[in-house]
């Protein structure tokens, strides 16, 4: 057992003891599938801020009395008209030069070029006093007062013809990609399905099914529509862009 897996069950079966809820830093995808991996005392939940997002805090005990230890902080440029185009990557460059640890940080989203950073309550005044400039921009850090909408925009709706409903044939439909391009997807050990690492190409797709590739997104498996002439199978899908 590794150092992430007793810091888990740690927490697991402090909560299963004491009777209160304890809380973990945010996880990576990779964590979560760890984590689902594990046989723990109690039951988890997982929340990043908002629905949909990638990077979550795992609760572990009561989920009905959940006060997850997440805030939102607005990054906003003081000047919009001179300011940089920033980028996913100018944002969280700029934080973690702050000195803080990635396991404090969940998700960055990005809407006219204003950054909204969920992070731990604990490191959200620290940031709000210390980041004041992303490249060459000065910005303003303060709480997010809650008018803006998180709710991931709505997925589109796909349909492909594929051979099976392997997982690595629903990733080639949708990504577009060759047979390697989908092998090295599974052997760099980027490829999700509900949370869960994936690593057989041939695992196959139920109805409801999440797929997460790093670094491409996510789509659901919706449901097989029919068999064309050549056996080949007509799917539908929602990609999330």
């Amino acid at each position: 057992m590794n150092v992430f897996e007793k810091h888990m069950l740690d927490l697991a079966s402090r909560s299963f003891e004491r009777n209160y809820n304890t809380y973990s830093e945010f996880l990576n995808l990779d964590e979560i599938s760890t984590l689902y991996s594990l046989k723990l005392p109690v039951k988890f939940s997982l929340y990043g801020g908002y629905e949909g997002a990638e990077r979550c805090v795992a609760l572990f005990g009561d989920g009905e009395k959940a006060e997850y230890p997440i805030s939102c902080i607005k990054l906003s440029p003081v000047s919009r008209k001179f300011a940089d185009r920033l980028t996913h990557r100018d944002f969280l460059g700029a934080v973690m030069n702050l000195g803080i640890n990635r396991n404090t940080l969940g998700d960055i989203v990005i809407k006219d070029n204003v950054g909204y950073l969920f992070c731990l309550e604990s490191i959200s005044e620290y940031i709000i006093r210390n980041l004041t400039r992303i490249k060459h921009t000065t910005v303003k850090c303060e709480p997010e007062d809650g008018s803006i909408d998180f709710t991931p925009p709505e997925p589109e709706a796909l349909e492909f013809t594929v051979p099976s409903l392997r997982t690595d044939a629903l990733c080639a439909a949708v990504y577009k990609l060759s047979r390697n391009g989908i092998s090295e997807l599974f052997r760099e050990k980027k490829v999700f399905i509900n949370s869960r690492l994936c690593e057989k190409e041939s695992a196959l797709l139920k109805e409801g099914d999440t797929v997460s590739v790093r670094g491409r997104g996510r789509f659901v498996f919706k449901n097989e529509l029919r068999q064309t002439k050549k056996g080949r199978l007509a799917v539908r899908v929602y990609v999330y862009k």
